[in-house]
């Protein structure tokens, strides 16, 4: 056998039985990052070229520290992002979210797209929506300044930063400017209930920032703030979506009921079939005060 894919093998055993959930695809991940190959080009590094370091990566990994810190990098659509320390690691199930986005966008009868990503983290939205819709405009707002600072890192290295801005801002009082006019509001807001705290595996709840993952005793905190900033960002017509986690789905549309402007308010699932963010509109009639509370 190939010894690095022998070693491979021995580093999914120990990952394995420290709990980590995708040992094999943690373990070879690992090894290509330490050797400088993709996943699939494993069985091409020579046995003289096996790399010490690889153990240490296998450690820091065992210690539920996430792949994407040990990597520094994180991949979301078509992106590879930096990511580490201070900033929350994007997931796959966000994706669908960003998808229907890119979606709605591109359907509606509107040039040049204004969108706003409330809780930017990596950028990981921002820059997939000004990526795959050409002509959009985005605004990517968050609050935590360290967490900013690697969404303008990932900004400089697409080369989309004519068309997002970047803001330092609080989500529920950013972009007065804005009110009335935006086309679609996307947000993967805290929504982690502090009540479960003790199931959350150690490498969310040890390592993301606490900012991005919790949000009151029912997780729905920021979620219920979020409902007010869209009725005054959110143009007549335009949408919104918002992620929410796993047992949220039953709560959250009745926070954006008929009679404060909302329609066609639906959730949408994940990968996994499971409830995972909610989309609506403003009604396009809507005659209300923008920003009433």
């Amino acid at each position: 056998m190939n010894f690095l894919l022998d070693e491979v093998a021995r580093a999914t055993q120990r990952l394995a039985e420290a709990g980590v959930p995708s040992p094999r695809a943690d373990a070879e991940e690992l090894a290509a990052f330490v050797h400088g190959v993709r996943r699939g080009e494993l069985h091409n590094v020579a046995d003289a070229d096996f790399d010490a370091l690889y153990w240490e990566c296998v450690a820091r990994r065992a210690a539920r520290e996430p792949l994407q810190h040990i990597t520094g990098h994180a991949y979301f659509r078509y992106l590879e992002l930096r990511v580490g320390p201070g900033v929350f690691v994007p997931r796959p199930e966000t994706e669908i979210m960003v998808g229907w986005a890119i979606d709605t966008l591109r359907a509606m009868d509107v040039a040049d797209p204004l969108v706003v990503d409330l809780g930017t983290g990596s950028g990981a939205i921002a820059i997939s929506i000004a990526q795959e819709v050409p002509r959009s405009r985005v605004y990517a707002v968050e609050s935590d300044p360290e967490a900013l600072a690697w969404a303008k890192l990932n900004l400089d290295a697409s080369g989309h930063g004519d068309r997002v801005t970047a803001h330092l801002a609080d989500m529920r009082t950013a972009l007065p400017e804005l009110a009335g006019r935006v086309d679609l509001l996307i947000s993967n807001p805290p929504y982690v209930p502090t009540d479960d705290a003790a199931l959350i595996p150690p490498e969310v709840r040890n390592h993301d920032p606490a900012p991005a993952l919790w949000s009151g005793r029912d997780g729905l905190g920021m979620i219920r703030e979020l409902e007010q900033v869209g009725r005054r960002l959110v143009r007549p017509g335009g949408a919104m979506a918002v992620e929410h986690g796993d047992g949220q789905g039953i709560d959250i549309p009745h926070l954006f009921p008929e009679e404060l402007g909302w329609c066609d308010v639906r959730n949408r699932k994940d990968l996994a079939h499971r409830d995972r963010f909610v989309v609506m509109r403003r009604a396009d009639d809507w005659s209300g005060k923008l920003g009433e509370g």
